[in-house]
């Protein structure tokens, strides 16, 4: 926490800071949590971006370079006195000299977060059951549920599941989706029927090596699972779809000729699959790129999901 941040921001590539909150707790530090409350002419960063900080530890952005180093002073003196702060950046700040590119104004609450701390204590299992989480804070009150009720001057955040990726293959192309997927911070899962005992060299990536359905059920589908299909088996990927399109999984992508895409619907159906259900399928994968390379689909594909996870929810 002394030390100045890094000159290469990778501490940044991760957006979910729960894990490093948990890190630093569960080791016994109190760390500090920083997080966007309001903005003003848009941003980089939404409300609810967040970093960690803590002894040895830095996690997370918020404003892409602007403004990280000044709050990064503010969370070590916060982390010594305990005291939160409200912190504002653009117009009305008390620090001009600190200059936002973007025009915007940011408002960051600043607080401490010890290692018994209830609220955060609620936060990491509800992340563990993979149920939504409410986080509300003022900085000196917090309190955390499924459901919770905001007071005046608190921050309300919410928090999902995190997103999860399954893939069913064992192709480049499919290598290619679970090791993006990986690296763009999803919980990332490979099926391989009656494959090979030693799993994949991709960092991050569970490997099942048991048929689909059985995989899928022991994985379990929530609204917060993706699922490629690219087995190139049509009996595999056709057990995989019979299990992924009826579960609450919000896509299925199959990967495959358009050509055969009529043949694949009819089995479906005749197997039992509602037409609403056939509605979901992503076929073929990915979104439209124009390339069809293992890194190109992999785009595509995890691009696609990007897409529907930040699609606004209608009703």
């Amino acid at each position: 926490m002394d030390a100045p941040l890094p000159d290469w921001p990778d501490y940044g590539l991760t957006d979910d800071q729960r894990p490093a909150l948990r890190a630093a707790l569960t080791a016994g530090r109190p760390a500090v949590l920083a997080t966007i409350a309001a903005l003003g002419d848009g941003g980089p960063r939404p409300v609810g971006a967040q970093m960690v900080f803590a002894e040895g530890l830095v996690s997370g952005f918020l404003s892409g370079g602007c403004v990280e180093g000044d709050v990064a002073g503010h969370a070590r003196a916060c982390l010594a006195d305990g005291a939160p702060r409200r912190l504002v950046y653009g117009e009305g700040s008390p620090w001009p000299d600190i200059r936002l590119l973007c025009g915007a104004r940011i408002e960051i609450l600043v607080e401490r977060i010890s290692p018994d701390d209830a609220a955060a204590a609620r936060l990491f299992q509800l992340m563990d059951l993979r149920r939504p989480a409410v986080w509300i804070s003022d900085g000196a009150r917090r309190t955390c549920g499924e459901t919770a009720e905001a007071w005046s001057g608190a921050l309300t955040r919410r928090h999902d599941p995190v997103w999860r990726m399954v893939v069913l293959g064992a192709d480049p192309t499919a290598l290619a989706i679970a090791r993006l997927a990986a690296e763009a911070g999803f919980e990332t899962s490979l099926i391989r029927p009656r494959g090979p005992a030693a799993p994949p060299p991709l960092a991050g990536v569970a490997y099942s090596r048991d048929e689909p359905a059985r995989a899928l059920t022991a994985i379990g589908l929530d609204a917060w699972t993706a699922v490629a299909v690219c087995g190139h088996d049509m009996a595999i990927d056709h057990e995989a779809l019979l299990a992924a399109l009826p579960s609450p999984a919000p896509y299925v992508g199959l990967l495959g000729a358009r050509k055969r895409l009529p043949e694949r619907l009819a089995r479906l159906r005749a197997d039992g699959i509602g037409e609403a259900a056939l509605a979901r399928l992503r076929a073929p994968i990915g979104l439209d790129l124009g390339g069809k390379a293992p890194w190109e689909v992999a785009v595509a594909t995890v691009g696609e999901v990007v897409a529907l996870r930040a699609a606004p929810v209608v009703g």
